[in-house]
Formats: structure tokens, sequence, C-alpha cells
């Protein structure tokens, strides 16, 4: 009977550090723009949320009319998709946020200046 509650004890320690680990690898998921989606004024969308590095970015958009850009600070302040780091066209797109100051902006001409671009800072 001692060696059955050993075993049942080691597996449940186990299971609980599984869980854990499980959980410290899988960041948070966040919609972009949440119900309105990656469209026009989500550039504030960011406001009084709080990031990590591992969380995930859902953008969900029109493909043709719409896109997602990874963008460095400097393309970001001129609302320039050029040169851009990374480009996404499937209208459903999960990124994951690496740890610092991360920068996404629709590359349509015209659209970043509508507001549709966000800076994300994960800690």
């Amino acid at each position: 009977m001692g060696q059955g509650r050993s075993s049942a004890s080691i597996i449940l320690m186990l299971l609980c550090i599984l869980v854990f680990h499980s959980m410290m690898i899988h960041g948070d998921t966040y919609t972009v723009g949440d119900d309105k989606g990656w469209s026009f004024g989500v550039e504030n969308w960011t406001a009084g949320k709080t990031f990590k590095a591992g969380d995930i970015l859902v953008f969900k958009y029109t493909p043709v009319i719409h896109n997602v850009v990874v963008v460095d600070e400097s393309h970001y302040n001129k609302c320039s998709g050029l040169g851009g780091l990374k480009y996404y066209f499937s209208g459903s797109t999960n990124i994951t946020l690496a740890k610092g100051a991360n920068y996404f902006l629709c590359g349509t001409p015209g659209h970043c200046g509508f507001g549709m671009k966000i800076a994300v800072n994960a800690n």
C-alpha cells in the first residue's frame, strides 16, 4: 500500500511540474483590436494592457485589403512598411512577442496613417 501512494505522489508531482512548465512557455493570447480586429484606429489598443515576452498577438483582417508588417521603430514612426522585417497576408496572423519593443503596421498605402499600427513593449 505504501508503494502505491508513493507512485501516486510522484505522478501528481510530475503533472504539477508539467502544468507549471506549460504555463511558463505559453503566454497570454490577445486579439489585436478586440472585436474590431486589425483595422483603422487600432493604434491605442495597447493602452492599459501589460504584455510579456511569449504573449501571442492575433491579427484578424481582410486579406488583400490589409496585411501585417513587422517593422523597426524608425519604419513605425515613418509609417513605412517598405523594408519591413516580416510580412503577413493570410487574414489571421499569430505573432509571438519578443522581449522589448515590438512594432507592427499595415503596409497598405495610407492605412498606417489612419492608425493601423501598434507598438507593444513586452517585459
